[in-house]
């Protein structure tokens, strides 16, 4: 079996709707780490649990921090739109070794909503649990200033 075999067929469609993102996104780690080429749909969708102002207050404080060399700079950037959420999200479960991670990254592609290429192939969807207090990402980039589709 030769190399161009084994990368058909390795890509797999995740439908992100009311999927918990900690949960989305150590099952995209997984894959990615399997080698599979992973692509993210609906990713405003994604829901991450607890109470909503406590959540949205959580993910500000990224926005207040700032770098020792240059304080009175903005913080780094910090992702604001769903994309970017999901990517930090998945990001933070890859492996810390620079070329293994960017690599592995590399295979993941998310999207807000589903793109036109995309429809009408099959998709998975994660099993989720029901909660009352759960924030979508969308609200969550919102308060953080995306100013996209809602």
């Amino acid at each position: 079996m030769s190399a161009e075999d084994a990368e058909v067929g390795k890509e797999i469609i995740i439908d992100a709707e009311g999927a918990i993102l900690g949960r989305l996104a150590s099952k995209v780690a997984q894959l990615l780490k399997e080698g599979y080429k992973v692509y993210v749909v609906n990713a405003e969708k994604a829901v991450v649990s607890g109470e909503k102002q406590r959540v949205i207050e959580g993910y500000k404080i990224w926005l207040s921090l700032r770098t020792l060399r240059n304080p009175e700079k903005s913080s780094p950037k910090r992702p604001r739109n769903p994309v970017s959420i999901v990517k930090y999200t998945v990001r933070g479960m890859l492996p810390k070794s620079f070329n293994k991670g960017r690599a592995r990254l590399s295979k993941l592609k998310v999207f807000v909503g589903v793109p036109k290429e995309l429809e009408g192939k099959e998709m998975v969807k994660l099993i989720t649990r029901k909660s009352r207090r759960v924030v979508t990402v969308a609200e969550i980039a919102a308060a953080l200033g995306w100013r996209g589709r809602k």
